[in-house]
């Protein structure tokens, strides 16, 4: 596939122009067009196109990375509304997950994958209790994922984790799997030795939310008398992984972070819905802690959808702060992006170059609220919306274009087999 005539968000965070082939799943050349001999070696070389697609001078960019979310959890999208987490998760997620079937998380996982291909998102890091079937919704969509266990005192067990660890690692090429647990709250000490033999084992990061509530800290430290981010320090839990959220964290937890080089995942919008806090962002960003956003779940949030998430960080930021240049919108993009990519560990389609994965986005330009082009990427952190994604290709392949997705099943058919889900709870 040649894409011509085109902008192109390059892995140094500049907009060059040009062209972008892609070759399988591989971007194969990055140019003018007119030196390719890195593509056609040999003299007399002839390339037969499958698609050449006239970009007119709007932006190709990588897919962005959401690099926190619970895909599935789209059963739940306005049903569990306006409370604070602890009552949220007691009196309406944990009820009404239990009454949800692994078959039909698959279903509902389709949903969240078709509203992130519209978001320009070509990954997620998702964690939920049936990872088998999100997986294989991912997989069947085309659609990359990371997945992470949710162990804790309830589900799962230290050996279904490694279990999953072992065989989703070496299941398919849009997949990947990280150990993790729900929280410190939900998971006991036994079970995080346990874990921490495993990461040990396996040279693992581990992941979890982390100092999501003022409450979940609190209560940390009255039954160890230290934060999460110290507990699990102290156990040998991040001697590899990182964390969701990390809203209510000290300077010994930054300095944890910084000293491991772990990343922090931020979620804005689902921390604002939830009365949850604000992270210290600046703070970490000063301590060169790399920082990535996620869209939390659609239960929380409700929407996944990475440009309001985008301009959420810079502006709670600047505004917990009191500093507009805070956050700089260029760092943000970068979060979204590259940032998400390395706390994900793809560092194989991190960026647009030459034999990265074709994981990448166009973005129209030609739309009022990207004009006038003082600042292209300060326009798409402020002022971009869904929109102005035209399409999405994940993997070399477009799953998304111009409001049509290309996948496995009917968009129509999703939404009918959900709506009888949803029908069948709710009886």
């Amino acid at each position: 596939i040649r894409f011509y005539n085109a902008r192109i968000l390059t892995e140094t965070m500049d907009i060059t122009e040009g062209e972008l082939w892609v070759r399988g799943n591989t971007i194969c050349y990055i140019g003018d067009g007119e030196d390719v001999s890195t593509v056609c070696k040999e003299p007399g070389d002839v390339i037969l196109w499958d698609r050449e697609i006239d970009v007119k001078r709007n932006l190709l960019m990588p897919g962005f990375k959401n690099a926190h979310t619970h895909s599935a959890m789209t059963f739940l999208r306005s049903m569990a509304d306006d409370l604070p987490l602890q009552e949220w998760l007691n009196e309406q997620v944990f009820p009404n997950e239990a009454k949800l079937k692994g078959e039909e998380a698959y279903i509902f996982a389709k949903i969240a994958i078709m509203e992130y291909l519209t978001s320009g998102i070509t990954s997620a890091f998702d964690m939920y209790i049936y990872p088998k079937e999100v997986i294989q919704a991912c997989v069947d969509c085309g659609f990359r994922i990371v997945q992470v266990s949710g162990l804790n005192n309830f589900t799962s067990s230290l050996e279904e984790l490694e279990e999953q660890y072992v065989t989703y690692n070496d299941y398919h090429e849009l997949c990947s799997y990280k150990l993790g647990f729900h929280a410190e709250y939900t998971t006991d000490k036994k079970l995080l030795e346990g874990l921490a033999g495993l990461s040990e084992k396996y040279h693992a990061p581990v992941y979890t939310h982390n100092s999501e509530t003022k409450r979940e800290v609190e209560e940390c430290r009255q039954r160890y008398g230290k934060s999460p981010t110290q507990l699990f320090e102290e156990m040998g839990l991040y001697r590899y992984g990182g964390g969701y959220h990390c809203i209510w964290f000290d300077d010994e937890d930054i300095d944890i972070f910084a000293k491991r080089n772990l990343s922090v995942i931020t979620n804005p919008a689902s921390n604002l819905k939830l009365a949850s806090g604000i992270a210290p962002l600046k703070k970490m960003q000063e301590a060169g802690i790399n920082l990535a956003i996620g869209t939390d779940g659609p239960a929380s949030n409700n929407c996944l959808d990475m440009f309001r998430e985008m301009f959420l960080v810079t502006g709670l930021a600047k505004l917990r702060e009191h500093d507009a240049a805070v956050m700089d919108a260029n760092d943000v993009l970068y979060m979204a992006t590259t940032g998400g990519a390395k706390a994900m560990g793809l560092s194989d389609c991190d960026c647009l170059a030459v034999g990265k994965k074709a994981d990448l986005i166009l973005m129209n330009l030609m739309q009022p609220n990207m004009q006038p082009e003082h600042d292209i990427l300060k326009n798409l952190v402020y002022s971009g919306s869904k929109e102005n994604v035209r399409m999405t290709m994940i993997d070399g392949k477009i799953l998304y274009e111009d409001g049509q997705f290309f996948m496995d099943e009917d968009p129509l058919d999703v939404y009918r087999q959900t709506a009888k889900i949803i029908e069948r709870m709710e009886a």
